[in-house]
């Protein structure tokens, strides 16, 4: 198992980034090579900073960066020696068997689709993300990936991320749901009615139309939408999770007997901490490329890195490529 890591791309990069990928290096013996891609002076010095290196740490030099305000599809097609674009071009060519961005993710999912291309059947990939819910952890997608979406693409998204939580979040029978503005079939914009429709032909476990309140009560284990509104869900969820952080810190450090009151409630917090960290799934697969790509938040820590390269080694350890194909070509969902 060889992973390719955009040493580059993120607001820690390099530094948290190679230190991420040195932890993945000492934890998981069965990543047999991580290749560092990036400017070969400044991964050096990252880490000549952490003692000795692991032998399957290795430096692929690449002297350009894909910097967050371009254009991603001219960036990857002018910045042929970006780290991005030579990352993924060690998937293209079979030196590695995934790549790992937390840089731009309009370069990351551009490279993938323009040097790796689809998987057959799929006419579009989408980002997947895992959501805590109160009946475990539920998937997301498309969060970001294609801001208008046919009726076609929200169906394959579906097959798609029925597939990523059965091999991956270890649902028996997922049950997918539809993201729209009511529960009533009549609800939504043409392209959701289509897919609704479309859907619910299927022998998929649809059902049906489920508002945003579903998202985080677990009633579905996969949810299909655009790509427009998964990034707005997105990020309006990580901003309310930071807010009621910072009110609750607030509120429970406000007088000495709170504080105390705080002390009995910590483990419980901390609880609620650990299940919605979105470190502790490290990235978000980019389904539907024929090669195994995961994006970091551009805010990656190390742990975020460390846990995004395990992801990438349980993709690949089990096949959920071609399990997609397999699914999507007996869904028929092609155009």
């Amino acid at each position: 198992m060889r992973i390719a890591v955009d040493a580059m791309g993120g607001d820690f990069a390099p530094t948290e980034i190679v230190k991420g990928s040195v932890s993945a290096a000492q934890r998981y013996p069965h990543i047999e090579q991580i290749f560092l891609v990036g400017d070969q002076a400044i991964i050096e010095q990252e880490l000549s900073t952490l003692g000795e290196r692991p032998s399957s740490i290795s430096i692929h030099h690449a002297s350009e960066v894909v910097e967050m305000g371009e254009a991603p599809a001219a960036a990857i097609r002018k910045k042929k020696d970006s780290s991005i674009a030579r990352a993924v071009e060690l998937v293209k060519s079979g030196e590695a068997d995934a790549v790992f961005s937390a840089g731009s993710t309009g370069a990351a999912v551009a490279a993938a689709q323009l040097k790796l291309r689809t998987l057959p059947g799929v006419d579009r990939p989408a980002i997947a993300i895992v959501i805590p819910s109160m009946t475990g952890p539920s998937v997301l997608l498309d969060a970001g990936a294609n801001t208008d979406c046919a009726p076609e693409w929200l169906c394959q998204f579906a097959v798609m991320g029925l597939t990523y939580s059965k091999y991956i979040l270890g649902k028996e029978n997922p049950t997918v749901g539809l993201l729209n503005i009511g529960g009533e079939d009549t609800k939504g914009n043409e392209s959701t009615k289509e897919a609704f429709r479309m859907l619910g032909q299927s022998n998929l476990n649809f059902k049906g139309n489920v508002e945003s309140q579903d998202l985080f009560d677990g009633n579905v284990d996969v949810v299909v939408t655009d790509g427009f509104v998964g990034n707005v869900v997105l990020k309006t969820s990580e901003s309310v999770a930071r807010s009621i952080g910072r009110w609750l810190k607030e509120e429970l450090t406000r007088n000495p007997l709170r504080m105390a009151g705080a002390l009995l409630l910590k483990r419980g917090i901390d609880s609620i901490k650990e299940r919605s960290d979105p470190e502790n799934h490290g990235g978000a697969p980019l389904l539907g490329v024929n090669g195994a790509c995961v994006i970091g938040h551009g805010s990656s820590s190390a742990v975020a890195v460390c846990n995004a390269l395990r992801v990438s080694y349980e993709w690949v350890e089990k096949n959920i490529n071609d399990q997609i194909a397999d699914q999507v070509k007996q869904f028929g969902t092609t155009s």
